[in-house]
């Protein structure tokens, strides 16, 4: 399972990067990292920390639900829609 989530967020971060018109590159040194560090995620080959995980979503106005499930709206908050326990019981 665990690779599989490697390449669900390395695809979602191409299309995204690719959507916004960047290079590997230009979005690599916005966040302080080398391009080869952005094809490697890209690619599925790196496990990433939350925090960067955070960092990239932001850079790219995508919330981190995006990023790892491929899914959720541009910018979106992903807390919010979130039931509470009790509202589930």
């Amino acid at each position: 399972m665990g690779r599989e989530l490697h390449h669900t967020l390395g695809s979602s971060l191409r299309r995204i990067r690719q959507d916004r018109g960047l290079s590997q590159e230009q979005l690599a040194h916005s966040i302080g990292y080398h391009r080869t560090f952005v094809g490697a995620v890209e690619r599925g080959e790196r496990n990433l920390t939350l925090s960067t995980v955070t960092e990239l979503a932001d850079r790219l106005g995508v919330g981190w639900r995006e990023l790892l499930c491929g899914t959720g709206e541009p910018g979106a908050d992903p807390a919010e829609g979130a039931e509470s326990g009790a509202e589930r019981g």
